[in-house]
């Protein structure tokens, strides 16, 4: 246990403990029937509060580095991991009752979504770009069973191949760039890479070719334009449960991928990573609310709606700023908590035979449920970025960071974009509001899913009205 602590083990002890609990759930599992299937469920959201335990006990107040540099302890991975933990727990208790009534749960769904978990805290706390792809691979693979996880379904099949193959190229070509970059610099480790960049210079043909390389990665994983086909096909295809999974706590995954590889990593190299972000963020924006517009199923115009956000995220990161960084990060947050929200209403109004992922499925949403359509409408205003809900302020706080460093025309395509995607949001609003019911059916939903989607809702207004919690938190652990 001494060696342990020396080596720096005491604070990656949530790392272990996730890692330990997952064998034991894995062992158990074997061994239970579908009746006592529960127990596997019950155990992984005690895994959860274990973990969250370990990051608040054994936090840092100052980056710590462990492992020989491999692995990097810091205020902001703290804050990261434990909403990772609270956006997984969520995404488990939404998805209980919708699996339990297409005999769909099963350990597998807990035990993937814990090993993506652990790939996401190794991403965020990696110190090297040797650690950043172990995350990477563990999350990607993960990611990949769990969208095949319905083994009835062609179509979740298909996606999977899909995401899979283009996962395996995108992850191909993260690990390229890698190797370029480490050749031309000697170092793996972020902190040793940023002296070496400096040394060698930013504009050093090898380093651009392989920082070229780098993005594309980066691109894949956050799903931006042109590197976003797999988005849709893998949003509609896979089971609501899974696609709410992947539009939560990987996307946390992805921001931090970028902040310790862009702009630790390579931040001599800013100008160079500027221009390439700069071109990914319009086109996201711009083809994210555009066919948006276009769709007919609520799962695939929130995947194009995910995709538009991206390009938000991204113009926080391209002002290579500490302020953009941190609206960065409390977009990121925002757009989780909303979107985690947005997915939940699916589930809340499906039943078995009927799955209530077509827009005309929320139609005279209102006369069946006042209640969950005022829900949906403060889930669908806060994403649009409409006062004051708590998405107003992240897209403030974005626009806000690129004005900083005098790219005002682009703070203007993003005003302009934002116009164009409260269309499709406000659409949803009118279905809700204005429309006759097509179905009659009362919601079949328990009390659990009920409460903590109701809980979802009123923290978008809440955060919305007292933004400062939030923002101040982004700004005390990103200095």
């Amino acid at each position: 246990m001494s060696s342990w602590t020396e080596m720096g083990g005491q604070v990656a002890s949530a790392e272990a403990f996730v890692l330990t609990a997952l064998c034991v759930i894995l062992v158990i599992d074997v061994f239970l029937t579908d009746r006592t299937r529960w127990l596997t469920y019950v155990l992984s959201l005690l895994t959860l509060a274990g973990a969250a335990y370990m990051t608040v006990r054994y936090g840092v107040q100052a980056r710590v580095t462990a492992f020989d540099g491999m692995y990097i302890a810091d205020p902001m991975g703290d804050v990261l991991k434990l909403f990772s933990y609270g956006t997984v727990a969520v995404s488990f208790l939404y998805s209980r009752e919708y699996l339990q009534r297409r005999g769909l749960f099963k350990g597998e769904y807990f035990i993937l979504g814990l090993v993506a978990l652990l790939g996401v805290m190794v991403m965020v706390s990696a110190g090297s770009l040797l650690t950043v792809y172990l995350g990477v691979e563990l999350l990607s693979l993960s990611l990949y069973a769990m969208v095949a996880f319905d083994r009835e379904s062609g179509v979740a099949a298909e996606s999977a191949m899909k995401y899979f193959v283009l996962g395996a190229i995108s992850s191909g070509t993260l690990l390229y760039g890698f190797s370029i970059v480490y050749g031309v610099t000697g170092t793996l480790q972020l902190d040793e890479l940023a002296v070496g960049v400096r040394e060698v210079g930013a504009a050093n043909l090898g380093l651009v070719f392989g920082l070229a390389f780098i993005i594309v990665g980066i691109a894949f994983k956050f799903g931006a334009v042109p590197f976003h086909m797999w988005v849709p096909d893998v949003y509609h295809g896979a089971p609501t449960p899974v696609t709410l999974f992947i539009g939560s706590a990987p996307k946390i995954a992805s921001f931090v991928l970028a902040i310790r590889v862009l702009a630790e990593g390579l931040d001599a190299m800013v100008a160079s990573w500027q221009d390439m972000l700069i071109a990914l963020a319009v086109l996201s924006l711009l083809i994210g609310n555009v066919v948006a517009i276009a769709q007919t199923n609520l799962k695939r115009m929130l995947a194009y709606s995910t995709i538009s956000h991206v390009g938000f995220i991204l113009l926080g990161i391209l002002s290579g700023t500490n302020e953009g960084y941190r609206a960065s990060m409390f977009y990121t947050l925002t757009y989780v908590i909303t979107t985690v929200g947005s997915f939940g209403m699916i589930l809340l109004l499906s039943r078995n035979g009927f799955e209530a992922d077509r827009l005309e499925d929320f139609k005279g949403l209102n006369r069946r449920s006042p209640w969950f359509a005022a829900i949906m409408m403060m889930l669908m205003f806060s994403t649009a970025g409409v006062p004051p809900f708590i998405g107003f302020w992240a897209k403030l706080a974005v626009i806000g960071a690129v004005l900083d460093v005098g790219l005002a025309w682009l703070a203007a395509v993003a005003v302009v974009l934002s116009v164009v995607a409260a269309y499709y949001y406000l659409r949803v609003i009118k279905l809700m509001y204005f429309d006759d019911p097509t179905d009659s059916h009362a919601i079949e939903a328990g009390g659990t899913l009920r409460a903590v989607l109701s809980a979802n809702g009123v923290a978008v207004l809440a955060l919305g009205v007292f933004p400062s919690a939030l923002i101040d938190l982004c700004a005390r652990v990103l200095p």
